[in-house]
């Protein structure tokens, strides 16, 4: 019996994930289902591919948690604003 491919991933459906948590599931997720040795050359190259952005985008949450745990002032945890290169506020 043919398998019959559910995974989003697998068919180009590539989306930002709500958070933190959310990513690190679906990554967690994606380096089981790796290991099971059960997927085919594209799909674990698609699983890889996948994983990768979702570990950029937890790495990403990780360092502007730690940037806003350093803005204090006053010994007061103020609001921080993440900022790109040019200095103007980047999106979440």
């Amino acid at each position: 019996m043919p398998k019959i491919e559910k995974d989003p991933v697998a068919q180009g459906d590539v989306r930002e994930p709500r958070d933190f948590e959310s990513a690190l599931k679906e990554l967690e997720a994606l380096v089981f289902e790796m290991e099971s040795g059960d997927l085919s050359l594209e799909d674990s190259l698609a699983a890889y591919k996948r994983g990768m952005e979702l570990s950029a985008f937890c790495q990403k949450k990780l360092e502007d948690a730690e940037l806003q745990i350093k803005v204090l002032e006053n010994g007061v945890l103020k609001e921080y604003i993440p900022r790109g290169r040019d200095g103007n506020p980047r999106n979440a």
